[in-house]
Protein backbone atom coordinates (compact mmCIF):
# COMPACT_ATOMS: atom_id res chain seq x y z
CA UNK A 1 0.00 0.00 0.00
CA UNK A 2 1.37 3.53 -1.13
CA UNK A 3 1.64 6.18 1.84
CA UNK A 4 0.97 9.58 1.24
CA UNK A 5 1.79 12.61 2.84
CA UNK A 6 -2.00 13.25 3.61
CA UNK A 7 -1.36 10.20 5.73
CA UNK A 8 1.35 11.43 7.38
CA UNK A 9 0.06 15.29 7.68
CA UNK A 10 3.65 16.75 6.83
CA UNK A 11 3.90 20.80 7.22
CA UNK A 12 5.63 20.77 4.06
CA UNK A 13 6.53 17.66 2.02
CA UNK A 14 9.68 19.02 -0.07
CA UNK A 15 11.29 19.44 3.48
CA UNK A 16 11.56 15.72 3.99
CA UNK A 17 10.87 13.97 7.86
CA UNK A 18 12.40 17.37 9.45
CA UNK A 19 11.37 20.92 9.34
CA UNK A 20 14.01 24.13 9.12
CA UNK A 21 13.77 24.29 12.59
CA UNK A 22 15.55 20.34 13.10
CA UNK A 23 12.11 19.23 14.46
CA UNK A 24 9.56 16.39 12.85
CA UNK A 25 7.82 17.53 9.91
CA UNK A 26 4.59 16.54 11.29
CA UNK A 27 1.69 18.58 11.90
CA UNK A 28 0.52 16.92 15.26
CA UNK A 29 4.02 17.69 16.59
CA UNK A 30 3.71 17.20 20.66
CA UNK A 31 5.85 20.12 21.71
CA UNK A 32 3.81 24.02 20.87
CA UNK A 33 5.52 24.97 17.55
CA UNK A 34 5.36 27.78 14.73
CA UNK A 35 2.65 27.76 12.38
CA UNK A 36 2.88 27.21 8.59
CA UNK A 37 2.20 31.27 8.70
CA UNK A 38 5.00 31.92 10.60
CA UNK A 39 7.66 30.13 8.96
CA UNK A 40 5.60 31.48 5.30
CA UNK A 41 6.62 34.84 7.04
CA UNK A 42 10.02 33.98 8.36
CA UNK A 43 11.39 33.03 5.53
CA UNK A 44 10.20 35.87 3.31
CA UNK A 45 12.03 37.85 5.65
CA UNK A 46 15.31 35.94 4.75
CA UNK A 47 15.31 34.44 8.37
CA UNK A 48 17.40 31.63 9.56
CA UNK A 49 15.71 28.88 11.80
CA UNK A 50 17.13 27.74 15.17
CA UNK A 51 18.01 24.43 15.40
CA UNK A 52 15.80 23.21 18.03
CA UNK A 53 18.28 20.11 18.80
CA UNK A 54 21.03 21.89 19.44
CA UNK A 55 19.34 24.49 21.36
CA UNK A 56 17.82 22.18 24.05
CA UNK A 57 21.33 20.70 24.27
CA UNK A 58 22.91 24.13 24.98
CA UNK A 59 20.20 24.96 27.57
CA UNK A 60 20.65 20.85 29.58
CA UNK A 61 24.95 21.91 28.82
CA UNK A 62 24.69 25.38 30.79
CA UNK A 63 22.51 24.11 33.46
CA UNK A 64 24.53 20.97 34.22
CA UNK A 65 27.53 22.93 34.21
CA UNK A 66 25.87 25.48 36.75
CA UNK A 67 25.11 22.89 38.81
CA UNK A 68 28.49 21.38 39.29
CA UNK A 69 30.52 24.81 39.39
CA UNK A 70 28.05 25.74 42.54
CA UNK A 71 29.39 22.03 43.91
CA UNK A 72 25.45 21.05 43.82
CA UNK A 73 24.18 17.59 43.40
CA UNK A 74 21.65 19.08 41.17
CA UNK A 75 18.72 21.48 40.50
CA UNK A 76 15.11 20.62 41.21
CA UNK A 77 13.28 23.44 39.13
CA UNK A 78 9.29 23.76 39.70
CA UNK A 79 8.96 27.33 38.03
CA UNK A 80 7.15 26.90 34.59
CA UNK A 81 9.92 28.68 32.44
CA UNK A 82 12.72 26.60 34.23
CA UNK A 83 11.15 23.68 33.06
CA UNK A 84 10.41 24.86 29.68
CA UNK A 85 14.40 25.94 29.60
CA UNK A 86 15.56 22.59 30.73
CA UNK A 87 13.49 20.17 29.07
CA UNK A 88 11.22 22.77 26.10
CA UNK A 89 8.52 21.00 27.04
CA UNK A 90 5.17 22.48 28.31
CA UNK A 91 1.84 21.63 30.05
CA UNK A 92 -0.72 24.21 31.34
CA UNK A 93 2.14 26.94 31.52
CA UNK A 94 -0.38 29.55 33.45
CA UNK A 95 -2.29 27.33 35.55
CA UNK A 96 0.81 25.35 36.55
CA UNK A 97 2.00 28.43 38.23
CA UNK A 98 -0.30 28.42 40.76
CA UNK A 99 -0.49 24.88 41.10
CA UNK A 100 3.06 23.46 40.93
CA UNK A 101 1.93 20.24 39.59
CA UNK A 102 5.30 19.86 37.44
CA UNK A 103 8.94 19.80 38.57
CA UNK A 104 12.05 18.98 36.90
CA UNK A 105 15.61 17.42 38.52
CA UNK A 106 18.86 17.60 36.37
CA UNK A 107 21.71 16.23 38.38
CA UNK A 108 25.60 16.60 38.75
CA UNK A 109 25.98 14.09 35.74
CA UNK A 110 23.36 15.71 33.53
CA UNK A 111 21.02 13.13 34.46
CA UNK A 112 16.87 14.35 34.07
CA UNK A 113 13.92 13.76 35.39
CA UNK A 114 10.66 14.94 34.70
CA UNK A 115 7.32 14.73 36.74
CA UNK A 116 4.22 15.30 34.68
CA UNK A 117 0.98 15.42 35.31
CA UNK A 118 0.16 11.63 35.46
CA UNK A 119 -1.38 11.55 32.54
CA UNK A 120 0.66 13.41 30.21
CA UNK A 121 4.25 11.77 30.75
CA UNK A 122 4.47 11.70 26.69
CA UNK A 123 4.77 15.52 26.55
CA UNK A 124 8.74 15.84 27.20
CA UNK A 125 9.56 12.13 25.41
CA UNK A 126 10.00 14.54 22.24
CA UNK A 127 13.95 15.24 23.89
CA UNK A 128 15.88 12.93 24.52
CA UNK A 129 17.86 14.40 26.99
CA UNK A 130 14.67 13.78 29.50
CA UNK A 131 16.03 10.54 30.79
CA UNK A 132 12.75 9.89 32.66
CA UNK A 133 9.05 10.56 32.94
CA UNK A 134 7.36 10.05 36.46
CA UNK A 135 4.47 11.55 38.30
CA UNK A 136 3.84 12.63 41.93
CA UNK A 137 5.07 15.92 42.07
CA UNK A 138 2.16 18.25 43.17
CA UNK A 139 2.44 19.41 46.75
CA UNK A 140 -0.46 22.08 46.56
CA UNK A 141 -3.34 22.28 49.12
CA UNK A 142 -6.07 22.14 46.16
CA UNK A 143 -4.17 18.92 44.70
CA UNK A 144 -3.64 17.27 48.31
CA UNK A 145 -5.53 19.07 50.87
CA UNK A 146 -4.93 17.80 54.65
CA UNK A 147 -2.55 14.95 52.94
CA UNK A 148 0.18 17.39 51.74
CA UNK A 149 3.26 16.81 54.05
CA UNK A 150 1.88 13.12 53.16
CA UNK A 151 2.50 13.84 49.41
CA UNK A 152 5.61 15.76 49.89
CA UNK A 153 6.93 12.76 51.92
CA UNK A 154 6.37 10.25 48.61
CA UNK A 155 8.13 12.66 46.61
CA UNK A 156 11.01 13.87 48.14
CA UNK A 157 12.98 10.26 48.68
CA UNK A 158 12.39 10.25 45.29
CA UNK A 159 14.85 13.14 44.66
CA UNK A 160 17.03 11.95 47.76
CA UNK A 161 17.57 8.27 45.65
CA UNK A 162 18.69 10.24 42.24
CA UNK A 163 20.95 12.16 44.12
CA UNK A 164 22.75 9.16 45.73
CA UNK A 165 22.55 7.50 42.20
CA UNK A 166 23.70 10.07 39.98
CA UNK A 167 25.49 12.83 42.31
CA UNK A 168 27.57 10.82 44.11
CA UNK A 169 25.74 11.01 46.88
CA UNK A 170 25.88 15.00 47.32
CA UNK A 171 22.51 16.24 49.00
CA UNK A 172 23.62 20.04 48.30
CA UNK A 173 20.47 20.74 46.23
CA UNK A 174 19.58 23.86 44.15
CA UNK A 175 15.80 24.96 44.40
CA UNK A 176 14.21 27.36 42.67
CA UNK A 177 10.51 27.32 43.94
CA UNK A 178 8.58 24.94 46.62
CA UNK A 179 5.53 24.36 48.22
CA UNK A 180 6.28 24.71 52.16
CA UNK A 181 6.21 20.99 52.35
CA UNK A 182 8.23 20.18 50.10
CA UNK A 183 11.27 22.18 51.51
CA UNK A 184 10.39 20.47 55.11
CA UNK A 185 10.76 17.30 53.65
CA UNK A 186 13.91 17.86 52.10
CA UNK A 187 15.49 19.37 55.28
CA UNK A 188 14.51 16.07 57.39
CA UNK A 189 15.66 13.83 54.74
CA UNK A 190 19.10 15.23 55.20
CA UNK A 191 19.40 17.68 52.10
CA UNK A 192 21.27 21.15 52.31
CA UNK A 193 18.58 23.17 50.38
CA UNK A 194 20.52 26.23 48.30
CA UNK A 195 19.44 29.22 46.47
CA UNK A 196 18.48 27.55 42.93
CA UNK A 197 17.41 30.40 41.05
CA UNK A 198 20.35 32.45 41.48
CA UNK A 199 21.63 29.26 39.50
CA UNK A 200 18.56 29.39 36.91
CA UNK A 201 19.05 32.89 36.41
CA UNK A 202 22.69 32.50 36.06
CA UNK A 203 22.08 29.81 33.27
CA UNK A 204 19.34 31.54 31.14
CA UNK A 205 20.86 34.98 31.43
CA UNK A 206 23.49 33.81 27.76
CA UNK A 207 21.60 32.98 25.09
CA UNK A 208 23.19 30.75 22.76
CA UNK A 209 23.60 30.56 18.71
CA UNK A 210 20.21 28.95 18.17
CA UNK A 211 18.16 30.69 20.96
CA UNK A 212 19.41 33.90 19.33
CA UNK A 213 17.86 32.81 16.04
CA UNK A 214 14.86 31.76 17.70
CA UNK A 215 14.24 35.25 19.49
CA UNK A 216 14.81 36.78 15.83
CA UNK A 217 11.97 34.74 14.19
CA UNK A 218 9.55 35.34 17.61
CA UNK A 219 10.42 39.28 17.29
CA UNK A 220 10.25 38.90 13.60
CA UNK A 221 6.14 37.60 14.44
CA UNK A 222 5.47 39.97 17.49
CA UNK A 223 6.41 43.19 14.81
CA UNK A 224 3.97 41.40 12.68
CA UNK A 225 1.13 41.45 15.01
CA UNK A 226 2.00 44.52 16.31
CA UNK A 227 1.67 46.22 12.80
CA UNK A 228 -1.47 44.76 12.52
CA UNK A 229 -3.12 45.94 16.30
CA UNK A 230 -2.02 49.60 14.74
CA UNK A 231 -3.24 49.02 11.36
CA UNK A 232 -6.67 47.95 13.52
CA UNK A 233 -6.49 50.90 15.74
CA UNK A 234 -5.63 53.70 13.15
CA UNK A 235 -8.94 52.26 11.12
CA UNK A 236 -11.09 51.50 13.75
CA UNK A 237 -10.65 54.38 17.20
CA UNK A 238 -13.26 57.04 16.67
CA UNK A 239 -15.61 55.04 15.54
CA UNK A 240 -17.39 55.34 18.92
CA UNK A 241 -17.57 51.30 19.60
CA UNK A 242 -13.95 50.32 19.79
CA UNK A 243 -12.46 49.34 23.38
CA UNK A 244 -8.82 49.62 24.58
CA UNK A 245 -9.39 45.47 24.76
CA UNK A 246 -10.67 45.28 21.07
CA UNK A 247 -7.39 46.64 20.32
CA UNK A 248 -5.63 44.69 23.02
CA UNK A 249 -7.19 41.13 21.42
CA UNK A 250 -5.84 41.58 18.05
CA UNK A 251 -2.28 41.48 19.58
CA UNK A 252 -3.20 38.14 21.50
CA UNK A 253 -4.93 36.37 18.11
CA UNK A 254 -2.42 37.29 16.15
CA UNK A 255 0.41 35.95 18.60
CA UNK A 256 -1.50 32.80 18.89
CA UNK A 257 -1.74 32.51 15.09
CA UNK A 258 1.94 32.26 14.54
CA UNK A 259 2.34 29.85 17.61
CA UNK A 260 3.01 32.16 20.47
CA UNK A 261 1.82 31.28 23.61
CA UNK A 262 0.34 34.32 25.92
CA UNK A 263 0.80 37.64 27.16
CA UNK A 264 1.91 38.12 30.63
CA UNK A 265 0.43 41.44 31.13
CA UNK A 266 -2.82 43.46 29.92
CA UNK A 267 -0.30 47.15 29.20
CA UNK A 268 -2.37 49.07 26.82
CA UNK A 269 -4.07 51.77 27.86
CA UNK A 270 -5.71 55.18 25.57
CA UNK A 271 -5.77 58.64 26.43
CA UNK A 272 -5.97 60.00 29.83
CA UNK A 273 -5.87 56.19 31.15
CA UNK A 274 -2.03 56.12 30.58
CA UNK A 275 -1.15 58.14 33.16
CA UNK A 276 -0.11 56.96 35.72
CA UNK A 277 1.52 53.84 33.36
CA UNK A 278 0.36 50.74 34.89
CA UNK A 279 -3.56 50.82 34.03
CA UNK A 280 -4.56 47.81 32.49
CA UNK A 281 -6.16 47.47 29.42
CA UNK A 282 -9.94 47.57 29.84
CA UNK A 283 -13.53 48.80 28.43
CA UNK A 284 -12.88 52.27 27.69
CA UNK A 285 -14.00 53.18 24.28
CA UNK A 286 -11.21 54.84 22.92
CA UNK A 287 -10.94 58.21 20.99
CA UNK A 288 -9.51 60.43 18.44
CA UNK A 289 -6.75 62.79 19.10
CA UNK A 290 -5.48 60.71 22.01
CA UNK A 291 -2.04 58.64 22.65
CA UNK A 292 -1.98 54.79 22.74
CA UNK A 293 0.39 53.55 24.93
CA UNK A 294 1.25 49.30 25.30
CA UNK A 295 3.99 47.06 26.50
CA UNK A 296 3.69 43.57 24.69
CA UNK A 297 5.04 41.75 27.35
CA UNK A 298 4.39 38.82 24.68
CA UNK A 299 5.60 34.58 25.48
CA UNK A 300 5.83 34.19 21.12
CA UNK A 301 7.29 31.65 18.91
CA UNK A 302 9.54 28.91 20.66
CA UNK A 303 8.59 30.47 24.01
CA UNK A 304 10.98 33.35 23.50
CA UNK A 305 9.32 36.48 25.43
CA UNK A 306 9.54 39.39 22.95
CA UNK A 307 9.35 42.69 25.34
CA UNK A 308 8.69 45.67 23.79
CA UNK A 309 7.02 49.50 23.90
CA UNK A 310 5.40 52.27 21.61
CA UNK A 311 3.37 55.02 22.03
CA UNK A 312 1.09 55.80 19.22
CA UNK A 313 -1.05 59.03 18.06
CA UNK A 314 -4.29 58.74 16.60
CA UNK A 315 -5.34 61.84 14.84
CA UNK A 316 -6.72 63.24 12.77
CA UNK A 317 -5.15 66.23 14.71
CA UNK A 318 -1.28 67.08 15.50
CA UNK A 319 -0.30 65.90 19.08
CA UNK A 320 0.59 68.72 21.54
CA UNK A 321 4.20 70.06 21.59
CA UNK A 322 4.85 68.86 25.06
CA UNK A 323 3.61 65.34 23.71
CA UNK A 324 6.49 65.66 21.04
CA UNK A 325 8.85 66.44 23.99
CA UNK A 326 8.21 64.09 25.55
CA UNK A 327 8.17 61.57 23.12
CA UNK A 328 11.72 62.89 21.88
CA UNK A 329 13.10 62.90 25.24
CA UNK A 330 11.66 59.58 25.93
CA UNK A 331 13.94 58.40 22.49
CA UNK A 332 16.70 60.35 23.67
CA UNK A 333 16.53 58.28 27.10
CA UNK A 334 16.45 54.78 25.96
CA UNK A 335 19.33 55.71 22.57
CA UNK A 336 21.17 57.03 25.01
CA UNK A 337 21.66 54.30 27.49
CA UNK A 338 21.27 51.61 24.92
CA UNK A 339 24.49 53.61 23.58
CA UNK A 340 26.65 52.23 27.36
CA UNK A 341 25.87 48.88 26.49
CA UNK A 342 29.16 46.14 25.46
CA UNK A 343 30.96 43.70 27.06
CA UNK A 344 32.34 44.25 30.55
CA UNK A 345 30.72 47.33 31.34
CA UNK A 346 29.66 46.51 34.80
CA UNK A 347 25.90 46.65 35.95
CA UNK A 348 26.28 49.68 38.86
CA UNK A 349 27.97 51.31 36.06
CA UNK A 350 24.75 51.61 33.95
CA UNK A 351 23.13 52.87 36.54
CA UNK A 352 25.60 55.71 37.63
CA UNK A 353 25.80 56.69 33.88
CA UNK A 354 22.14 56.75 32.93
CA UNK A 355 20.69 59.39 30.88
CA UNK A 356 18.94 61.54 33.37
CA UNK A 357 15.19 62.35 32.82
CA UNK A 358 14.17 66.39 33.86
CA UNK A 359 12.77 66.59 37.03
CA UNK A 360 9.16 66.97 36.14
CA UNK A 361 9.31 63.34 34.77
CA UNK A 362 11.48 61.68 37.66
CA UNK A 363 8.42 60.64 40.18
CA UNK A 364 7.05 58.49 37.38
CA UNK A 365 9.49 56.72 35.77
CA UNK A 366 9.63 53.10 35.21
CA UNK A 367 10.73 50.62 37.49
CA UNK A 368 14.03 50.20 35.60
CA UNK A 369 16.23 51.10 33.51
CA UNK A 370 17.08 47.80 31.97
CA UNK A 371 16.18 44.03 32.72
CA UNK A 372 17.30 40.75 31.24
CA UNK A 373 14.80 38.85 28.60
CA UNK A 374 14.71 35.23 27.36
CA UNK A 375 11.88 32.84 28.02
CA UNK A 376 10.30 36.31 30.23
CA UNK A 377 11.75 38.89 32.08
CA UNK A 378 14.66 37.69 33.40
CA UNK A 379 18.08 38.42 35.43
CA UNK A 380 19.34 40.90 35.31
CA UNK A 381 17.77 44.28 36.59
CA UNK A 382 19.37 47.57 35.91
CA UNK A 383 17.87 50.01 38.34
CA UNK A 384 17.56 54.07 38.28
CA UNK A 385 20.09 55.65 40.76
CA UNK A 386 17.61 56.00 43.50
CA UNK A 387 16.34 53.18 43.53
CA UNK A 388 19.45 51.16 43.50
CA UNK A 389 20.38 48.32 46.23
CA UNK A 390 24.34 48.54 46.84
CA UNK A 391 25.47 44.72 45.92
CA UNK A 392 22.80 43.91 44.03
CA UNK A 393 23.92 43.13 40.91
CA UNK A 394 27.90 43.55 40.85
CA UNK A 395 28.49 42.32 37.44
CA UNK A 396 29.58 42.65 33.69
CA UNK A 397 27.45 42.89 30.88
CA UNK A 398 28.56 39.54 28.34
CA UNK A 399 27.88 38.43 24.98
CA UNK A 400 24.87 36.59 24.45
CA UNK A 401 22.50 38.86 26.83
CA UNK A 402 19.58 40.15 25.95
CA UNK A 403 18.59 43.25 27.65
CA UNK A 404 15.34 45.67 27.85
CA UNK A 405 16.19 48.61 27.56
CA UNK A 406 13.05 51.43 29.00
CA UNK A 407 11.10 54.57 29.52
CA UNK A 408 7.76 55.73 30.73
CA UNK A 409 7.67 59.41 30.56
CA UNK A 410 4.77 61.20 31.82
CA UNK A 411 4.16 63.85 34.71
CA UNK A 412 2.63 63.80 38.36
CA UNK A 413 -1.12 64.64 37.24
CA UNK A 414 -1.14 64.86 33.29
CA UNK A 415 -2.88 63.02 31.11
CA UNK A 416 -0.40 61.06 28.85
CA UNK A 417 2.08 58.97 29.05
CA UNK A 418 5.00 58.20 26.72
CA UNK A 419 6.10 54.03 26.98
CA UNK A 420 9.20 52.72 25.05
CA UNK A 421 11.37 50.08 25.07
CA UNK A 422 13.95 48.18 22.84
CA UNK A 423 14.70 44.62 23.21
CA UNK A 424 18.85 44.94 22.36
CA UNK A 425 21.19 41.87 21.97
CA UNK A 426 25.35 41.95 23.39
CA UNK A 427 27.25 41.11 20.81
CA UNK A 428 31.14 40.41 21.14
CA UNK A 429 32.05 44.22 20.67
CA UNK A 430 28.86 46.02 21.52
CA UNK A 431 25.05 46.06 20.29
CA UNK A 432 22.88 44.88 18.42
CA UNK A 433 19.17 46.47 18.62
CA UNK A 434 16.74 43.66 17.55
CA UNK A 435 13.44 45.77 17.48
CA UNK A 436 13.19 47.17 14.39
CA UNK A 437 9.62 48.83 14.85
CA UNK A 438 9.44 52.44 14.00
CA UNK A 439 8.60 55.24 16.43
CA UNK A 440 5.07 57.12 15.77
CA UNK A 441 6.11 59.96 13.37
CA UNK A 442 3.31 62.27 15.01
CA UNK A 443 5.13 62.12 18.21
CA UNK A 444 8.10 62.48 16.72
CA UNK A 445 7.26 65.57 15.22
CA UNK A 446 7.59 64.77 11.54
Amino acid sequence: MNTHYRDTRKIDPTRGATLGDNTPNDADRIEIGPTQLAFAEWAAAGLELPDLQAMRAYRHQRLTQHVVDRGYGGILMFDPLNIRYATDSTNMQLWNTHNPFRAVLVCADGYMVMWDYKNSPFLSTFNPLVNEQRSGASMFYFAKGDQVDAAADDFIPEIIDLLREHSGGNLRLGVDKIMVPGYRALIAGGVEVMEGEELTEKARSIKGPDEIKAMRCANHSCETAVRLMEDFARENVGNGKTSEDDIWAVLHAENIRRGGEWIETRLLASGPRTNPWFQECGPRITQPNEIISFDTDLIGSYGICIDISRSWWIGPQKPRPDMIYAMQHSVEHIMTNMDMLKPGVMIPDLTANTHVLDDKFQAQKYGCLMHGVGLCDEWPLVAYPDKAVPGSFDYPIEPGMVLCVEAAVGEVGGDFTIKLEDQVLITEDGYENLTTYPFDDALMGR
